[in-house]
């Protein structure tokens, strides 16, 4: 037990270590991270995140409704917008002056990453994902209650395999210094970092979720609304 506490505290500091080095502008040495994400405290470190991150942010969306609101969106829309000009504008540039960024094929494609797993997240909150309440809205309150909490205990632990298998692709892909196909400084690892802050994100929108459903069984209110997809 004290190797696995101390395997996910040298793992926060390995991660803690990669983002100063990215503030200050230094390359982060992913190689002691690699390691250590091959121990069994990566699973360890990955309940920590899923559930400690989760509730961080789900209090911090509380604490400002605005970012509550609006983070999600704006990281979808601006990945959309970015994609469909990066694609417009290389229709054009490829047809008509036989021209073309290499990267072109290949950033989109990240970009998407991120578009779709913010509105994954975005649309837990929502409970726009196939939830079968039409369903469930025929059953008793006490029924309804535990699917809801098994729909958080589901939406957790894939949070965790996320969380865990993409942080160490993430991981890999940095101590390989793996660069985006038609770039020569780009990342990939910029962009799969992106992943798991996108899980610890719908982690969040759980516990916002699990609040909601508890306060509604004990106050007497309905339990399963019809969800409209794009709703708020």
């Amino acid at each position: 037990m004290l190797e696995l506490l101390s395997g996910t505290g040298q793992i926060f500091a390995g991660l803690g270590s990669v983002f100063v080095d990215v503030l200050t502008g230094n390359e982060p040495d992913f190689f002691p991270l690699r390691r250590l994400m091959l121990s069994n405290a990566v699973w360890m470190w990955g309940v920590v995140t899923t559930l400690l991150g989760g509730l961080l942010i789900a209090l911090l969306y509380r604490a400002v409704p605005w970012v509550e609101r609006n983070l999600e969106p704006t990281l979808m829309v601006v990945s959309y917008l970015t994609i469909g000009a990066i694609i417009f504008v290389e229709v054009i540039r490829r047809f008509i002056f036989s021209e073309q960024f290499p990267w072109s094929t290949t950033i989109p494609g990240y970009l998407f990453l991120i578009m779709t797993w913010t509105g994954c997240s975005y649309n837990v909150r929502l409970r726009t994902h196939l939830s079968f309440s039409e369903f469930r809205s025929k059953m008793p309150r006490m029924p309804q209650f535990v699917l809801l909490m098994a729909d958080a205990a589901l939406w957790w632990g894939i949070c965790l395999l996320v969380i865990v298998t993409a942080t160490g692709v993430m991981v890999n892909a940095g101590n390989n210094f793996m660069i985006v196909t038609g770039t020569n400084n780009v990342m990939v690892w910029w962009f799969m970092a992106t992943l798991p802050i996108a899980f610890v994100l719908l982690s969040a929108r759980v516990f916002q979720n699990l609040f909601q459903d508890i306060g509604n069984y004990r106050n007497g209110r309905p339990l399963i609304e019809q969800a409209v997809l794009g709703g708020q």
